[in-house]
This record gives C-alpha cells, sequence and structure tokens, in this order.
C-alpha cells in the first residue's frame, strides 16, 4: 500500500496573498509545491540542498 503524501503550508505563505507553498517531507527529500495548483507538479530537493536555498533566501533584504 503506498503512503499518501502529507503536504504542509509554509508558515510564511499569505492567508489572503495568494502566495502559497506547500512542504512535504518525500522519500527523505523537500518536496515544494504551489498549492493553488498542486497537479502541476513539485520539486523535489535533498535536505542539503533545502537548506541551501533556505540560507539563500533569508540573506536577502
Amino acid at each position: 500500500m503506498k503512503t499518501p503524501v502529507l503536504w504542509r503550508k509554509s508558515t510564511h505563505s499569505g492567508a489572503n496573498e495568494g502566495n502559497c507553498v506547500e512542504l512535504a517531507n518525500l522519500n527523505g527529500h523537500i518536496a515544494i509545491r504551489d498549492s493553488k495548483s498542486p497537479h502541476t507538479g513539485h520539486l523535489a530537493l535533498t535536505h542539503q540542498t533545502f537548506a541551501a536555498l533556505l540560507t539563500h533566501l533569508t540573506s536577502k533584504p
């Protein structure tokens, strides 16, 4: 039996702003998708690459 993927909305997504990102743990990777268009697919990153992405994004003014 296949385990369903549990997506959660990022705490940084705005409630009514339309910028909604969802994350999921996907077989040892972090999956990222647009919650407004979940059927269009997702991006899967290793934990190390995801951490580097977050570091890069939070270092920008």
